[in-house]
């Protein structure tokens, strides 16, 4: 693929065979200039350039409230729909500046966790 033929950017899915190889994902995509983002903080520790996604840690302390009202007899269609409100941005500027990109202070502060 020449760099004529490709995409300015990528997204990396959310895929439970993916998410065991963000580290490699993040090293081809390095290796290609590639900027991606990544559908949870662990692609940018591993060296994606950036998340910006629910936090997922508060999602399941919302979840295991619901098993415990349908374990104590709560119907699940009972239940109100829950809707994210939590949502966290990392940045790696490690590997923005690998690909040669300037992350604008604006976006920088709104980050949640800026990786050095």
């Amino acid at each position: 693929m020449t760099r004529r033929d490709r995409p300015d950017a990528a997204m990396v899915l959310a895929d439970p065979f993916l998410a065991g190889h963000q580290a490699r994902i993040a090293a081809f995509m390095a290796e290609i200039s590639l900027p991606a983002m990544y559908p949870y903080r662990h692609g940018v520790e591993a060296g994606g350039l950036i998340s910006y996604t629910t936090n997922y840690h508060v999602g399941f302390r919302g979840a295991a409230g619901y098993i415990d009202r349908i374990l104590k007899g709560t119907p699940p269609g009972d239940l109100p729909i829950q809707l994210p409100t939590t949502f966290e941005m990392v940045i790696n500027l490690k590997t923005a500046r690998g690909l040669g990109l300037t992350v604008p202070p604006t976006i920088l502060a709104r980050a949640d966790e800026v990786i050095e």
